[in-house]
């Protein structure tokens, strides 16, 4: 099985974030128009933790607050877990299964160089396993 390396290079190292002060509404805003489920937290380019759907509907919407008037920094995740680029598949799915979390950030030393989901992973398997279907399609039938 592959590493969080392999999701990486065929994705790439694009990083959406935020800011901690921010409104909750501008981040979803911001993950409307990118399509994904969570963003990075930064402040002035140091990583102080990530904002989900999850912290959305859970922190705002139960708790009654207002989107437009929450600041990010009043309800994102601090400190979540987090993964490295040698990290395996099979390390994340235990890890994002047993901590109900959908999104990895991926740190190497101390550079953050991206974030991984778990449709990036299901993604991956599911390739991987139609590469190796083709390849043992093609020994069987000797071309």
């Amino acid at each position: 099985m592959g590493t969080v390396r392999n999701i990486l290079q065929t994705k790439g190292n694009n990083i959406f974030s935020v800011s901690p002060n921010d409104t909750v509404f501008s981040a979803l805003e911001k993950m409307v128009e990118n399509n994904i489920g969570a963003l990075l937290v930064l402040n002035h380019g140091k990583f102080e933790g990530i904002f989900t759907e999850t912290d959305y509907a859970r922190k705002v919407i139960l708790r009654g607050k207002a989107s437009k008037e929450t600041l990010i920094k009043e309800i994102m995740t601090e400190r979540p877990v987090t993964v490295t680029p040698d990290t395996t598949m099979e390390e994340c799915m235990t890890l994002m299964t047993s901590k109900y979390i959908r999104h990895l950030p991926v740190f190497e030393g101390r550079s953050l160089v991206g974030l991984i989901s778990i449709g990036d992973i299901v993604k991956y398997i599911i390739d991987e396993q139609k590469f190796i279907i083709e390849n043992l399609e093609h020994y069987i039938s000797g071309t």
